[in-house]
């Protein structure tokens, strides 16, 4: 199983002026998570002023010059409101500066601030993603394309360059819980990220054994399926550490967003809740955090699990030392119980 760390790159609420010092510390984030053997680092897409990432390749291309083995991801690329064709040179470029460690993680986005941005409507949400999805597929299959779409201009075997280091540049599907987006990355043979940020992470394992039978009743080779479990989570050296540390800034998240979405406000019992045997937060001491990476991976038997650490106004300095303890305590135990990357 691959274990590695997403962000957003989040700014304090209210002053989009941090951004680029948030950006000169995620830079020092994937370079010590290389540093302690991390499988993939992935950076998040957003266009509003509490994230500093509104174009993941960038951050990630100065990433791929600092380090040397971890994957580079997108977590999430908002393909609906981008150009198939931009998103994948852009990508392409990342996969050649980096020897061929870049991924995409492609989605339709959790927020809807891009749609307006660049033009598209929000009643083509779903037509959308479908239509850049079949694109950048064949994007990556063929130097050379020849297709047709409503939303977007037709190409007529345009040569679309630079082509990747990789054989064939990876796209995931991060989905958040709909069937059919489980069943289309199934279909497709892509990968699949599913995010898990409230309840009981159980109760999202018959999504994982839908893809399994849509994927072996689409005629694809059961070796091939690869299924990641993106989810919350911090640790530090100890448990109460770790909740203190991440508390404050992990609430003030979920209640601004809640506020915009109508949630109702959350509090340190509800913390402190979904810290426990049955929460979707990963939060606590290295031992913690690894026993319960092994026991989800014996429920969903994932083949990679992502973990956001840098929700809100963590320190960086606490957030370094949380990377590091994930790839030097966390990282080892659960590659011996449940196998690392080959």
């Amino acid at each position: 199983m691959e274990i590695g760390l997403y962000t957003f790159a989040d700014v304090a609420a209210g002053h989009p002026e941090l951004a680029g010092q948030r950006l000169r510390n995620l830079v020092e984030e994937m370079e010590l998570a290389d540093q302690v053997g991390l499988d993939i680092f992935a950076v998040g897409e957003h266009h509003r002023a509490d994230y500093a990432v509104s174009s993941p390749a960038v951050a990630l291309a100065a990433g791929a010059a600092r380090t040397r083995r971890i994957r580079l991801s997108s977590a999430v690329t908002v393909l609906s409101s981008d150009d198939p064709v931009r998103v994948f040179q852009q990508y392409s470029t990342v996969d050649g500066l980096s020897n061929g460690r870049a991924e995409i993680m492609a989605g339709r986005g959790s927020f809807i601030e891009s749609y307006p941005l660049f033009g598209y409507d929000l009643d083509d949400y779903d037509a959308l993603f479908a239509e850049k999805l079949d694109l950048l597929m064949k994007l990556r299959d063929s130097e050379h394309i020849t297709w047709e779409g409503s939303l977007r201009p037709s190409l007529n075997g345009q040569g679309i360059y630079p082509r990747p280091e990789q054989k064939k540049l990876p796209i995931w599907i991060a989905v958040g819980g709909t069937p059919q987006s489980v069943v289309r990355a199934a279909s497709l043979d892509l990968p699949m990220a599913l995010a898990i940020i409230g309840g009981d992470p159980r109760r999202f394992q018959p999504f994982f054994a839908l893809y399994r039978d849509a994927h072996g009743k689409s005629g694809h080779d059961a070796k091939t399926i690869q299924l990641s479990l993106n989810m919350h989570g911090f640790v530090s050296d100890t448990d109460a550490k770790a909740r203190d540390t991440y508390s404050a800034a992990h609430l003030e998240v979920m209640n601004r967003i809640g506020r915009e979405r109508g949630w109702p406000p959350q509090g340190r019992e509800h913390f402190d809740a979904s810290c426990g045997p049955t929460g979707n937060l990963i939060v606590g001491s290295p031992e913690r955090v690894a026993d319960r990476i092994i026991e989800l991976h014996s429920i969903f038997r994932n083949t990679r699990i992502m973990i956001q650490m840098a929700i809100g106004t963590v320190p960086h300095s606490e957030q370094m030392k949380a990377i590091e303890l994930m790839g030097t305590k966390v990282a080892p135990k659960v590659r011996a119980a449940v196998g690392g990357v080959q």
